[in-house]
């Protein structure tokens, strides 16, 4: 009669061991879509070092870093169709380059340029800061895809502190009760800031949560590229048919919250060292080199054309002139209501005081 936890049994989705062993077999991704997935992998990790540098160098502003959540990010995002929309938070950097959004326009975002905003020709909506509110953002992507029979999915990404929002639980229930074709993709990255997991929540899982709702939830190694890549494949086809997804990544956010944070406030250096040992970029290397498609050879050479590539990007957005105040009544609507005409008409004249 009574509804016990104990009764429930989530199942964690891997296809590939820390060591970089197949854990089944048939094993859908091909050699180069393997090889893809790394590069897309490796060039989030060089972009990340760099911003975080650069940040300290305070050439550029306050960033969230997404190292170690490179597999999560990268095998979902390759899931994805051209035509699936995107609805991200402060860390998806790896998603957003994957999706084809220019990589000087993630810096110039992180300038505070509001050319870094404009993201939607990739199929990737602004980054939003306010937590969990792109949930509700990608529930009404999916919900006007659906009215006008559009063959697209919306994918929202949130951090497992984002659960405990109350905007997170109202767009699984939207999505649930109007069967909209979405996927909901939870970053469990252990720490929401410095609260931990168990401090979150009191579910053992946040995959178990789609019940609640009356959708489908599924729990996934979030450090292996592959096991991401075929799950949100899957959950991609489900949320086309109606049934939307609740997917959460069980990974490790191996660096800050963001560069206003200092992890060794609350995080012990065994538990740093533990995930460190199950870094996503390390298991996939050696996964293709036991293929016999990969080597350090290959390996230096993807780095080095992953740091031209960042360098390349960052003299750009540097050389971008910088944004005024009248850009900002540019950025709101296609039309200027009589307000927002108004406004900058004033800002103007204050401007030129």
């Amino acid at each position: 009669m009574w509804l016990e936890q104990e009764q429930l049994e989530v199942e964690t989705v891997s296809c590939v061991d820390e060591n970089g062993n197949a854990l089944k077999e048939g094993i859908s991704v091909s050699d180069e879509e393997l090889a893809e997935m790394y590069s897309w992998m490796v060039k989030a990790r060089v972009f990340d070092v760099r911003a975080m540098k650069l940040q300290r160098q305070g050439r550029i502003g306050t960033y969230a870093p997404l190292q170690g959540q490179e597999a999560a990010q990268i095998g979902s995002a390759y899931a994805m169709r051209k035509n699936d929309w995107v609805y991200p938070s402060y860390r998806e950097i790896g998603v957003s380059l994957q999706k084809g959004l220019p990589m000087e326009r993630l810096f110039l975002y992180t300038m505070g340029h509001l050319e870094g905003l404009k993201q939607q020709q990739a199929n990737v909506f602004p980054v939003q800061i306010i937590i969990g509110a792109q949930c509700l953002h990608a529930v009404g992507g999916a919900w006007a895809s659906q009215y006008q029979e559009e063959d697209s999915v919306s994918v929202t990404y949130i951090g497992d502190g984002g659960t405990s929002e109350g905007d997170f639980h109202e767009a699984l229930n939207f999505a649930g009760v109007y069967k909209l074709p979405i996927v909901f993709v939870v970053q469990n990255n252990q720490w929401a800031i410095s609260v931990p997991i168990d401090k979150q929540m009191a579910s053992k899982t946040i995959a178990q949560k789609a019940l609640a709702y009356g959708i489908a939830g599924v729990r996934v190694d979030g450090n292996d590229a592959v096991a991401m890549y075929e799950t949100t494949k899957e959950a991609i086809e489900k949320a086309k048919a109606g049934t939307p997804v609740l997917l959460e990544a069980v990974t490790f956010r191996q660096g800050p919250h963001t560069t206003a944070d200092d992890p060794t406030k609350y995080r012990l250096p065994e538990e740093e060292t533990h995930w460190g040992a199950k870094d996503p970029l390390m298991r996939m290397k050696k996964y293709m080199t036991g293929l016999g498609i990969w080597d350090d050879e290959r390996d230096r050479e993807l780095f080095e054309r992953a740091e031209s590539e960042v360098t390349a990007a960052f003299n750009v957005a540097e050389s971008t002139e910088r944004s005024g105040l009248n850009d900002v009544f540019e950025n709101i609507y296609a039309e200027k209501t009589p307000q927002l005409a108004e406004q900058q008409r004033q800002a103007k004249g204050a401007v030129r005081q």
